[in-house]
C-alpha cells in the first residue's frame, strides 16, 4: 500500500484544475496565497466565491455545482462548521481528491467523502504541501 506522500505527489503529479472554494481576492489572505502559488507551479485555479465576479483575473463561480469543467481537486478554506454543504455539492462533480485547508477539520466530511471513494485530507495546506513534496 502507498504512503501518504506518495499518494500525494501522484495525486498533485496528476492534476491540473483545482477550485479553490473560499478564495479571497485579498492578497493578505492565505487562500489568495496558495492559488497564487499554484498558479506560479503550473496549476489551473477555478476561483469559488459567490461574492465576487472575478479573482486573480479568472471567472470566479457561485458553487462548485456551477463549475461547467473537470475539476481535479477542490480545495476548500471555509469554516469547518461551513464545509459540509460544499463537500456534498463537490462530491457530485467527483473530483480526483477534496482537500481541506489547513485548521479545518470536520470528521463527518471525511467519512463521506471516503465513503463515495474519494481522496480526502484536511487541516492540510495544499501550498506547503507540494512544496515539501516537489521543491525538495
Amino acid at each position: 500500500m502507498k504512503n501518504t506522500d506518495d499518494i500525494k505527489k501522484d495525486l498533485l503529479t496528476g492534476s491540473h484544475t483545482i477550485a479553490v472554494v473560499g478564495l479571497s481576492p485579498d492578497q493578505a489572505k492565505a487562500s489568495n496565497i496558495v492559488a497564487n502559488y499554484l498558479l506560479e507551479n503550473n496549476f489551473r485555479i477555478i476561483p469559488v466565491n459567490p461574492g465576487y465576479p472575478e479573482i486573480l483575473g479568472r471567472k470566479c463561480y457561485p458553487s462548485v455545482a456551477d463549475i461547467p469543467e473537470k475539476v481535479d481537486i477542490v480545495d476548500i478554506f471555509m469554516r469547518a462548521e461551513k464545509v459540509m454543504p460544499v463537500v456534498k455539492e463537490a462530491i457530485q462533480i467527483k473530483p480526483k481528491a477534496i482537500w481541506l485547508q489547513l485548521g479545518i477539520v470536520n470528521n463527518e466530511a471525511k467519512e463521506l467523502v471516503e465513503a463515495n471513494n474519494i481522496l480526502f485530507f484536511m487541516d492540510q495546506c495544499i501550498k506547503q504541501e507540494h512544496a515539501r513534496l516537489f521543491k525538495k
